[in-house]
């Protein structure tokens, strides 16, 4: 349910005329403004089905793509656009931030300057900032449409030098400003997080505590700021609890892609990472995410190329700080489904020393999320302990796909009524029976080894009660 009740008046509307298309582009774009993007994308999604081919609406939906850091789905979804001149400027700064966002500041940049030069008003001077090229300058375009004849920014430049380069200790210049990930606002809270109570009061006193109740923790000489590293197996949820703790909070929230930090050219990474940090640092408070740590945490000691490592022990510096005040009110995230691959540097304290296990959900916590996935839609009578009774081992990524099936389903008799029909507990009890559970079995598998064989230092003690307790 929409906080706001004038939206939820206006979803409510959409879902008695589910035709109107001037309604729905209505909502999307209020959705999209106020940052509820799961809700603005279904919206978008069902207005395009009534015009697939209309440009603001596709512009739209590419920039609910965007603030999801799903850039390469903005970009999939504005390619027919761009193919043709003339596209809206909008569009083409849309563009760029999903081009940047994919790793790609020289294209990013030259969409960027095409389109402000044509319409000044939809300049954004942070994507200007982090683009940071000079006016006149092209870069090289891939895209067939990207460099016309004639082009204000000139010829482009070469094409950029070959992977091997920088292998051999070559340092070439970095296109564009160093740095990734986009400062959003969290349309999540942990109202929306269904069960893990232990984890939730967890995040809650190492993470938002401090900020909510400064001089408390002041008295104690704690201080606002640290780090947390959410793992557990795939779909459990753990990048939902990380937007759910910002908008918990209220605090800016940073989602790090690896495309974001990596780069091929050696030493642009770690500026990358340092800028990162620079930028949660400028939005404190805030909370900086980063999903799949492994790769940039992973063991020294496995590690073969000298750069690689420089780069963990960059991120080692940045979590540390130049002075002990550096980070506060930046509270770092990250989140694994293997975090014994981890450099066990990371677990000192100050910097990941807070180990979260996301565990799979329980009885109680799946019917509560199967809950949370059906609140927007049609529903009969419903007895979702039923259903989450059926769903041992399913994690939360496995049942939205339950949830999915039941819909889908659902449609094809919707559409051969010509009205929506509700959904029923039947409904989804036949699209649980016909799921199997994704990676739980497998990722618990993997770490009983780890439990039973390789937890001298009793890292691992927590997954103890797991893995002799359920029977995988």
């Amino acid at each position: 349910m929409l906080d706001d009740a004038g939206l939820q008046a206006l979803r409510e509307a959409a879902l008695l005329s589910p035709d109107n298309l001037p309604l729905r582009r209505h909502l999307a774009g209020l959705l999209l403004e106020k940052g509820y993007l799961a809700e603005a994308e279904t919206e978008y999604r069902a207005a395009l089905m009534l015009a697939p081919k209309d440009v603001d609406l596709t512009t739209g939906l590419a920039e609910v793509f965007v603030r999801q850091s799903a850039h390469g789905s903005a970009l999939a979804a504005l390619e027919p656009f761009l193919a043709s001149p003339g596209y809206p400027p909008r569009l083409g700064v849309i563009a760029a931030r999903a081009l940047l966002g994919e790793g790609d500041p020289g294209r990013a940049a030259y969409r960027y300057h095409e389109a402000v030069s044509r319409d000044p008003s939809v300049g954004d001077p942070g994507l200007a900032a982090r683009l940071a090229l000079p006016p006149l300058q092209a870069p090289a375009a891939s895209h067939p449409a990207a460099a016309p004849t004639g082009s204000p920014y000139g010829t482009p430049p070469p094409a950029a030098p070959p992977y091997g380069t920088a292998a051999y200790g070559t340092a070439a210049p970095h296109s564009g400003a160093p740095g990734g990930g986009e400062v959003e606002r969290s349309g999540v809270t942990f109202a929306d997080v269904a069960g893990m109570e232990a984890v939730k009061e967890a995040l809650r006193v190492k993470l938002l505590l401090p900020l909510q109740q400064p001089e408390l923790f002041a008295a104690f000489g704690k201080r606002a700021g640290g780090g947390v590293l959410l793992y557990g197996p795939p779909g459990a949820g753990k990048t939902h609890l990380a937007r759910a703790a910002a908008g918990e909070l209220g605090a800016s929230f940073v989602n790090v892609g690896l495309a974001d930090i990596l780069d091929m050219y050696i030493g642009s990474s770690e500026r990358n990472l340092r800028a990162t940090f620079e930028l949660a640092r400028r939005s404190r408070p805030c909370v900086l995410f980063f999903d799949e740590v492994d790769a940039l945490a992973a063991r020294r000691s496995d590690m073969r190329q000298a750069h690689n490592r420089q780069l963990v022990n960059q991120f080692l510096a940045e979590l540390d700080g130049v002075d002990q005040n550096a980070n506060e009110g930046v509270l770092v995230l990250a989140a694994t489904n293997v975090p014994w691959y981890i450099d066990v540097a990371f677990r000192r304290p100050g910097r990941l020393d807070r180990p979260v296990f996301v565990p799979p959900p329980d009885t109680a916590a799946r019917a509560a999320i199967l809950r949370i996935l059906c609140r927007d839609k049609p529903l009969a009578e419903m007895d979702f302990d039923a259903v989450a009774r059926i769903t041992e081992h399913f994690v939360g990524a496995d049942l939205k796909g339950v949830v999915d099936r039941a819909v889908e389903a659902k449609l094809h008799q919707s559409i051969s009524a010509g009205r929506p029909i509700p959904l029923t507990t039947a409904d989804m009890v036949a699209a649980a029976r016909s799921t199997k559970p994704t990676a739980v079995r497998e990722w618990m598998s993997t770490a009983r080894n780890y439990v039973m064989h390789a937890n001298e230092s009793g890292a691992w003690d927590e997954l103890m009660p797991w893995i002799k307790g359920n029977r995988w």
